[in-house]
């Protein structure tokens, strides 16, 4: 099993914000004593920090799923809910945090530098924060939302001055032990190193550290061997040591084939710029500071291999020290060699800024920014030969996320925040009609309605039960257009029962009706209304 690992990938989520709750205070000769919900508890962030105890990223490769603590609901008598519990996350020094594509979030280095990798969810509010001088009772409460989730890569990228690179066996570990306190394993079999090992020397007032990198062979930067596992821990030194082997048994090999085949594996491979070089310019690895070590010259045939292949190293531009390992021969200048070198890369650095005071940053208000900039945009698209309108924006999901549609009154205060947001008037501007679908949020986790604009007026100025919201009912009061189009229903309904009366009395239907009282005894009312004209008339007649 695997006792070092430097590269996993991390499947990180916040804890989940708790609900607020809809309470209202109860006590004797007060059964109504105004709103007192309690707010939800936010969830637990998940933060990766810098050990300098921790050396691998082994338990992460075990256990790639971390989650925040949940926060609480709230509760009545104006109780919030608790905070969930963060999740802190131990790293190694030089850890750099990637997302699933590949670009860099964080570069941690130095004992204690942080990062938060998922924040928790925010908590809800209760009606007791809800409740304003129009909406003095609220009987609703805002949700908790999810928390952050996300995969991020942590690679580890050793923090080192000096890189001592080299064929397998070449004694880059048994360098380190002689030169440093550092204890990795050493036998004289290929790939003995199969982990980055760390050593701090001191060379007399300057304290460095250095890098025993795992071998490398040819096609390394393409992935042969442990090469593409290891070479990102040569990316932060500053400068290289090439550790030659003078001393191979092997027919096909020589320190001069050794060292162009180094060379050319570290000029092929691409280093990444992360945020500590970043204003400094990324150094290719072949072209940093370099030294040439020739290890195994206190073997008969190492030191004439060495005498062999100075002048021609030399003669590149590079400085050779012939040394043993096993002996200490000449390690001492190359201690002091690696010093210098060092020394003029710390020179470089830039000196540390003189720290500004920290800007306040006062973000202006939802209403100064009215109509989507910066706040929110809408796209308009089309869905089934039909417009569909999609809203985009932190604060426009996130209200949906917080409400509870299973409440009329949470649908209304939903929309009186669209509304004040600028969304109504956005809408209008790109050519909503009521009745168009709107989507807020993706297709994943949006929330689809068809628009309207009626919505925009102020639900807190409606009266009504708790819970309720006037809009959203059937029996809504009628409109003067409404009331003119019920009138004209009604008179054509009337004056087409009169037509229909008409129609039946010339086609007799009303004799018929006449003939059968008669014979009931029943005296029809048109005939005595026509016998008192009749008589009324001859009576006049005889006054005449």
């Amino acid at each position: 099993m695997a006792a070092f690992v430097d590269r996993v990938v991390l499947h990180v989520s916040g804890g989940y914000g708790g609900h607020g709750v809809a309470s209202v205070k109860r006590e004797k000769f007060k059964p109504l004593g105004g709103p007192d919900g309690g707010n939800g508890g936010d969830g637990g962030d998940v933060t990766l920090v810098v050990d300098n105890q921790t050396t691998t990223l082994l338990s992460y490769h075990h256990a790639p799923h971390r989650k925040g603590g949940n926060g609480g609901p709230g509760m009545g008598d104006f109780r919030n809910g608790g905070t969930g519990e963060s999740l802190t996350l131990s790293v190694p020094d030089g850890t750099v945090v990637k997302d699933e594509d590949g670009n860099i979030l964080a570069d941690l280095v130095g004992h204690g530098t942080s990062y938060v990798a998922a924040h928790g969810g925010q908590g809800g509010l209760g009606n007791a924060a809800l409740a304003s001088s129009k909406r003095k009772a609220p009987g609703f409460a805002l949700l908790g939302i999810p928390g952050e989730e996300r995969d991020i890569v942590l690679e580890l990228k050793s923090v080192a001055d000096i890189a001592l690179v080299g064929f397998p066996s070449a004694g880059k570990s048994s360098l380190i032990a002689s030169i440093s306190a550092a204890r990795p394993k050493i036998a004289d079999y290929p790939f003995t190193t199969l982990v980055p090992h760390l050593g701090v020397v001191q060379a007399g007032e300057t304290r460095y550290t250095v890098a025993d990198v795992p071998g490398l062979i040819p096609g390394a930067s393409e992935g042969k061997g442990l090469g593409l596992e290891f070479l990102r821990h040569v990316e932060r030194c500053a400068a290289l040591v090439h550790v030659l082997d003078c001393g191979s048994l092997e027919s096909d090999r020589d320190p001069l084939s050794d060292f162009a085949a180094i060379e050319a594996e570290l000029a092929a491979y691409a280093v990444e710029p992360t945020f500590a070089q970043a204003g400094h310019g990324v150094v290719p690895l072949n072209e940093r500071p370099r030294l040439v070590a020739l290890n195994k010259t206190d073997l008969p045939d190492g030191q004439d291999m060495a005498d062999m292949v100075r002048e021609s190293l030399e003669q590149r531009g590079l400085r050779v020290f012939e040394i043993s390992a096993v002996s200490h021969k000449g390690l001492e200048p190359l201690k002091y060699a690696m010093a210098e070198l060092v020394l003029q890369a710390r020179k470089r650095l830039p000196e540390p800024e003189q720290l500004a005071e920290p800007e306040v940053v006062r973000p202006r208000s939802v209403r100064s920014r009215k109509g989507g900039r910066g706040e929110f945009e809408i796209r308009r698209e089309e869905r089934n030969l039909e417009p569909l309108f999609r809203v985009r924006g932190v604060k426009p999901e996130r209200w949906v996320a917080q409400t509870d549609f299973t409440i009329d009154e949470a649908v209304g205060y939903l929309a009186d925040r669209l509304q004040r947001l600028g969304v109504e008037d956005e809408l209008f501007k790109q050519g909503a009609t009521p009745g168009d679908a709107v989507v807020i949020g993706a297709d994943d986790n949006g929330v689809v309605f068809d628009w309207e604009p009626t919505m925009a007026a102020g639900a807190e100025l409606l009266g009504g039960p708790r819970g309720a919201d006037l809009r959203m009912e059937e029996n809504q009061r009628p409109t003067r257009q409404d009331k003119r189009r019920e009138y004209e229903e009604r008179k054509v309904a009337r004056a087409a029962t009169q037509a229909e009366l008409e129609t039946e009395r010339r086609t007799g239907v009303w004799a018929v009706d006449q003939e059968i009282n008669r014979l009931a005894g029943i005296e029809d009312e048109s005939e005595s209304e026509s016998e008192s004209e009749s008589n009324s008339g001859s009576d006049a007649e005889t006054h005449g």
